[in-house]
């Protein structure tokens, strides 16, 4: 067989395999891509998808969450892993509190657009500090806000990052497979949160914040 009928084969061959593939492409990165227009929100999703250094993130399934707490829940392999980091915590004598676990897209929009109201800040300035439904890793019930329970005052603020707590999960929390999502001078450009942690500890999981582990890379 001459040189070029072998390419034009191998050509055609790739084709096939491709069709095949394409769809299945297309379904992975439709919902990252595309979660839906942000109202009042003018800017546009960067070619990986990001809206302001944000990915886009799919809804868990109802049936894959469990409770972690009153009003708290987390994917269930999430779940696990948590509830074992908070006892070696306590075993420490450190006392880490689950401050937020799953939000749903609709209970993220309605905290984006009620902070947004309550601090009378335009949509970009809100999403700026604060992820945009559709785009937070929330939504995923693989993300967490942790804070330590003997200083309330610092939760949900850098000076998180001067507890007890923080320093315990800066040693201890990747043995559970638990990450700092947003580090300070992070790539995805995204507010330093010292209190946002993400679960990484399954193939799932790990496909999920894939394109933000690239990034931070």
């Amino acid at each position: 067989m001459g040189r070029r009928r072998l390419l034009l084969l191998g050509a055609a061959v790739l084709a096939l395999v491709g069709a095949f593939q394409l769809p299945a492409v297309r379904g992975w990165l439709g919902p990252r891509l595309a979660p839906g227009p942000v109202p009042g929100l003018d800017a546009q999703q960067s070619a990986d998808g990001r809206l302001l250094g944000h990915f886009p993130y799919p809804e868990a399934e109802p049936s894959l969450l469990v409770s972690v707490g009153t009003g708290l829940e987390l994917h269930r392999d999430a779940a696990e892993a948590l509830l074992a980091m908070l006892r070696a915590a306590d075993r420490d004598g450190v006392s880490l509190e689950v401050l937020s676990a799953f939000r749903s897209q609709d209970l993220q929009k309605d905290i984006f657009f009620g902070v947004k109201a309550e601090r009378n800040q335009n949509a970009r300035e809100r999403a700026e500090v604060s992820a945009p439904p559709g785009f937070s890793e929330h939504s995923t019930g693989y993300a967490v806000d942790l804070g330590d329970a003997r200083l309330p005052q610092t939760n949900l603020s850098t000076g998180f990052e001067e507890t007890p707590a923080y320093r315990w999960l800066e040693r201890n929390a990747a043995r559970y497979h638990f990450t700092l999502s947003f580090p300070r001078d992070n790539a995805q450009g995204v507010s330093y949160e010292p209190w946002h942690w993400r679960f990484e500890g399954t193939a799932d999981a790990l496909r999920m914040f894939e394109p933000a582990q690239r990034l931070a890379r």
